[in-house]
C-alpha cells in the first residue's frame, strides 16, 4: 500500500505531464496528424490523476444506509 505522500507525489508527476501534453497541443494545428495521439495520452493522464485523487480521498461509511 502506498503512503498518502507518495500517493500525492505521484498526482504532482502527474499534473506535470498533463501540463506539458496541454502545451504540446496548443502548439499544433487543429489538423495535424499527431494530435490524436497527444489527445489520448491527455485523457489517460487525466484519468489516473482522478484514480489517484479518489484513493487520496477516498469515501469512508455506508453507500446503502
Amino acid at each position: 500500500m502506498r503512503t498518502e505522500n507518495q500517493i500525492q507525489s505521484k498526482i504532482n508527476e502527474m499534473t506535470l505531464q498533463r501540463r506539458s501534453l496541454e502545451s504540446r497541443l496548443a502548439a499544433l494545428p487543429g489538423d495535424d496528424p499527431q494530435r490524436a495521439g497527444l489527445e489520448v495520452q491527455l485523457t489517460r493522464v487525466q484519468d489516473m490523476v482522478l484514480m489517484l485523487e479518489w484513493v487520496l480521498n477516498a469515501p469512508v461509511g455506508k453507500y446503502h444506509a
